[in-house]
């Protein structure tokens, strides 16, 4: 079955640095576009960044564009965000997603001094 596990979340001062990880497993990895979404309380869930099957082509809105990054590794079948210059705006729980019905259990980032 498809399993996302996701980790690397945590606690990081404005200005700081996450990366976080989504191992995926049940499916050919590189078939499959991935995404990272977040959610805070109260809020709408929120897609943050996507990438295609092979990596060539990523996707972000503007609200993290230019201080996140995705990439994947296809033979290990992991897909990391790397957030950079975090904000406190930032702070939701985050969630690895694949063909819109496979979802993690999420990783909680807080942005806070």
């Amino acid at each position: 079955q498809v399993q996302l596990v996701e980790s690397g979340g945590g606690l990081v001062q404005p200005g700081g640095s996450l990366r976080l990880s989504c191992a995926a497993s049940g499916f050919t990895f590189s078939d499959y576009v991935m995404n990272w979404y977040r959610q805070a309380p109260g809020k709408e869930r929120e897609l943050v960044a996507r990438i295609s099957g092979s990596g060539g082509s990523t996707y972000y809105p503007d609200s993290v564009k230019g201080r996140f990054t995705i990439s994947r590794d296809n033979i290990k079948n992991t897909v990391l965000l790397q957030m950079d210059s975090l904000k406190p705006e930032d702070t939701a729980g985050y969630y690895c997603n694949t063909a819109s019905i496979y979802w993690g259990q999420g990783t909680q980032v807080t942005v806070s001094s």
